[in-house]
């Protein structure tokens, strides 16, 4: 392999600083012009606020019981009503946000750490690296995820630690086969060339020169798992898999309003916590869309 002196691969690096500055200078700009991403980061940035700040917001506390204010619809008492036991819904809505969004971001952080590392060696080193670990991806993907994740979710006890470790297991997948595409293509530029030719180790070009370079599509794919951890907890939380009572979240709120009598009687006991999650879940898609569009490099010629 021909060497390249190390002041060119210096110039090299000086520019493509310079360059990801402007790329990040421009991504911020596109993507403050998409207003449903704006209007989706703005609707998370409330709910996250609402969520760490709820023993401030809220008068009520979500686990206090009162039969006798039970089903009671909303009203300046009790502005989203209250439930079967007669718990502040208004309370244990934002007490679940809190729940349900650190069930989204511990998984996806978890997955995309996973991920990550397994795609960066797949992608880095090739060959029988890369077959070994994307036929272990494979091996994954071979099981519908809906019945495995409810399987583990069964066998281990449902609580908030066993089924962030159950969503880890089951979503770093995507991620491994983003990350190897994006390694396969960046590992024949020529600064990778040049940082091999001076010696600097696979770790340091991986974790230094190659990630940041890839860490766009990761970040979209981030984005857009959050919102998709978030519905399948409630969904595992409404069949009684998920967060235990009396631990609130969004989905064994509506759990409990399941049954027919409760959803017609109290119609407001299911629709508050059910449009927390529809809110929720299309912000997050919309931010991640928001920002795969703002950092797509093909668009306006940016390359």
């Amino acid at each position: 392999m021909e060497k390249i002196p190390f002041h060119a691969f210096v110039h090299e690096s000086t520019r493509k600083d310079r360059s990801d500055q402007s790329f990040l200078k421009i991504t911020i700009k596109r993507f403050c012009m998409n207003k449903l991403a704006v209007i989706g980061f703005l609707a998370l940035v409330v709910i996250i606020f609402g969520s760490l700040f709820a023993p401030f917001l809220v008068s009520h506390n979500p686990a206090a019981q009162n039969l006798m204010e039970r089903l009671q619809p909303p009203s300046s008492m009790h502005w989203f009503g209250t439930d079967e036991y007669g718990r502040d819904i208004f309370s244990r809505v934002f007490y679940g946000a809190r729940v349900s969004l650190l069930v989204g971001f511990a998984s996806v952080l978890g997955g995309i750490f996973v991920g990550t590392m397994i795609g960066a060696m797949a992608g880095f080193y090739g060959g029988w690296v890369d077959n070994i670990l994307m036929r272990m991806v494979d091996l994954v993907n071979a099981f519908p995820s809906i019945f495995l994740l409810i399987t583990i979710v069964t066998l281990l006890e449902p609580s908030l630690t066993n089924i962030v470790i159950v969503f880890i297991l089951l979503g770093w997948t995507g991620t491994a086969r983003l990350v190897r595409g994006e390694f396969l293509k960046i590992r024949q530029e020529e600064y990778i060339w040049a940082a091999k030719s001076i010696g600097m180790s696979n770790l340091r070009i991986m974790l230094f020169h190659m990630l940041p370079n890839a860490i766009g599509p990761i970040i979209v794919a981030a984005t857009l798992g959050v919102g998709g951890v978030i519905l399948a907890e409630s969904g595992l939380s409404f069949l009684g898999l998920g967060i235990q009572p009396p631990t609130p979240s969004w989905g064994n709120m509506l759990q409990g309003a399941q049954s027919l009598s409760i959803m017609v009687m109290a119609p407001w006991y299911p629709f508050f916590p059910g449009l927390m999650i529809l809110i929720t879940v299309l912000a997050f898609n919309f931010v991640g869309d928001g920002l795969r569009d703002a950092m797509d490099p093909k668009l306006d010629g940016r390359r």
